[in-house]
């Protein structure tokens, strides 16, 4: 399956759609991230894992506040071995594809300057 690279974070149900808000300000109305130009292939595709994945009403509310917000990007269910496509965002089902922790030096450089 190969591997992406995500960061876990633990955000309190109340506060899931600002959450949302957030993820999408970090892409344009083209549905690319500008600071991502550089970075293609398997393990940069845009992912959000939620605990039931696509059945998730996470992804529900997810899919609601990126249409309030511009409906820059399409939303698939992540397999696992997903493509790297601009504009799609995979929502992985995080019981089945859990996190796992990088090594050291990879959680923590400055784009390797």
């Amino acid at each position: 399956l190969g591997h992406a690279e995500v960061v876990s974070v633990k955000i309190p149900p109340s506060s899931f759609a600002a959450f949302a808000q957030e993820y999408f300000k970090l892409f344009n109305e083209n549905g690319y991230r500008p600071d991502q130009w550089g970075d293609v292939g398997l393990e940069y595709r845009n992912l959000v894992g939620l605990p039931g994945g696509v059945s998730s009403p996470y992804a529900k509310q997810l899919i609601q506040v990126s249409q309030e917000n511009g409906d820059k990007l399409d939303f698939a269910k992540g397999k696992g071995d997903d493509p790297d496509r601009r504009a799609l965002c995979f929502v992985m089902d995080s019981t089945e594809y859990p996190f796992f922790v990088a090594e050291q030096y990879h959680q923590f450089h400055d784009g390797f300057n």
